[in-house]
């Protein structure tokens, strides 16, 4: 039954913009877990009180326009939409209707098995967030700390097919905005929400199913399942003759279900109208070739790049342009190293990132510059020290202390042993402790060799605290076991 329907689905993303004041007013845009501290007769929805677009947000919303591809309007306007909750102090939200300041954009996913699909941008607009209801067990509270926080929505195309490019084109993108400075993306924090509208049709039919909207997912994995649950939940209600009703859904991520929340309003619901307080709002040409100026390169172009610039696997490229931090991390250490930049990007991504996430230091605090880590894999190349003591002993030091690479190694006595009388007389040493093991090696065919060979490599390592270069401990080791026989 379930291979006779395929889902729609087209998602509609709000953003908060990283400004320091709200949309409207002078107040704070600012997380807290303080209540009604960032307020003021605007925000607070006080008679007589009037709003000032705030410029800065509006160059935000443009940014994320354009790197999203969209069709900027010279001209948008703001438009009242009127509900009633309690965490709406106007009974009404500031918001853009008919004529939002951007459309008709796009962006590009990439699935699992390598397919590329485009997904359409209908519209961008500009808004005021909500405040926020708090529910505890007897009574409600209100917080309107993020009442007036500006907002872009971003409403795609119904091109959406399953659940796992819904949650590619939300991963996408929230790379791009927060890459761009427009914001921080987090989703715990609710700055990154996103409201999903899926419906189901038969396999091939042109005409669209009826529209369920699943309201305030806030992670990637939700988005994935939530979608995953209502799609089969429609699809066994068609299968029982039911009727799906346009609805809007809540999804219980502890039950792994969408709840019913309220029947769907229909846009005449909110009386929409222009307010009568704002002005149309106007970009200017030149204003606008500012901001594309300031745009820089996105994830997509620095992923072709650096691929391209050095040669480093499309995979890491890809982990890379996720996180601009990152990026130019990599990017700066790769320039002080001499070798190939694939190394410099095996140990941030497979070391240093593990060391940050046991330490909890995000890499933006990290207290030395990208460019130790080149000079790092520099005195592995030269021999100094190996790519073991390397990654665990020097590297630790480094997040710690901020010390450079070659200050820790002469501080804490790490070169690398490269005298080979040295090294001999721990290698016969080794032979005379673990006589079985040279036996091994003797008698034994070409598999147990070599294991013999790792065995006494292993000894030397642990004799000298990892500080024998290891390529001249195996052609010593291997050289002594020969002469043995």
């Amino acid at each position: 039954m379930k291979d006779k329907y395929e889902a729609v689905i087209g998602l509609e993303v709000h953003a908060q913009l990283k400004t320091k004041t709200k949309m409207f007013c002078g107040c704070k845009n600012e997380f807290t877990n303080e209540p009604n501290i960032h307020v003021c007769p605007v925000c607070l929805g006080m008679p007589g009180s009037l709003p000032v677009i705030n410029k800065k947000a509006v160059e935000l919303a443009v940014k994320a326009a354009l790197a999203l591809n969209c069709k900027i309007h010279k001209k948008s306007i703001f438009a009242r939409k009127h509900y009633f909750y309690p965490d709406l102090p106007k009974n009404y939200q500031i918001t853009q209707y008919e004529e939002p300041f951007a459309t008709d954009g796009y962006l590009i996913i990439e699935k699992k098995d390598g397919t590329k699909k485009k997904i359409r941008i209908k519209r961008i607009h500009m808004e005021e967030d909500a405040g926020k209801n708090i529910h505890e067990e007897h009574f409600s509270k209100v917080d309107l700390n993020r009442a007036g926080v500006p907002l872009i929505e971003i409403v795609s195309e119904p091109d959406i097919s399953d659940p796992e490019e819904a949650r590619l084109y939300m991963q996408k993108l929230r790379d791009i905005l927060v890459w761009i400075g427009v914001t921080d993306g987090n989703l715990e924090e609710g700055s990154l929400r996103c409201d999903a509208n899926v419906s189901i049709r038969p396999k091939g039919s042109k005409e669209l199913g009826t529209k369920v909207e699943i309201k305030n997912l806030n992670s990637f994995r939700f988005i994935e399942k939530a979608l995953r649950y209502e799609i089969n939940r429609q699809i066994e209600a068609v299968k029982k003759g039911e009727k799906i009703i346009q609805e809007t859904r809540l999804y219980d991520s502890q039950k792994d279900i969408t709840k019913s929340m309220r029947t769907k309003e229909e846009a005449e619901d909110y009386r929409y109208f222009p307010d009568p307080d704002l002005p149309p709002l106007i970009i200017e040409d030149e204003w606008l070739e500012e901001i594309k100026a300031s745009l820089g390169e996105l994830p997509d172009e620095f992923k072709e790049r650096v691929i391209k610039e050095y040669k480093i696997k499309e995979y890491d490229a890809d982990i890379l342009s996720r996180d601009k931090t990152l990026a130019y991390f990599f990017e700066e250490a790769a320039k002080s190293y001499k070798g190939e930049a694939q190394r410099v990007s095996n140990i941030i991504l497979s070391d240093l990132l593990g060391i940050l996430k046991e330490e909890k230091i995000e890499l933006k605090d990290v207290p030395f510059p990208a460019s130790y880590i080149g000079e790092l894999l520099n005195l592995v190349d030269e021999n100094i020290i190996s790519l073991r003591v390397a990654k665990e002993e020097v590297l630790p030091e480094m997040v710690k202390t901020g010390k450079s690479p070659k200050v820790i190694v002469e501080e804490k006595g790490l070169k690398q042993i490269s005298d080979t009388s040295e090294i001999e007389k721990i290698i016969k040493e080794s032979f005379k402790n673990n006589p079985k093991a040279v036996k091994q090696y003797k008698i034994g065919d070409e598999r147990k060799k070599q294991k013999a060979v790792q065995f006494f490599i292993g000894q030397v390592m642990k004799a000298t605290k990892g500080k024998a270069n290891p390529k001249l401990a195996r052609d010593l080791i291997i050289k002594l076991l020969e002469e043995e026989n």
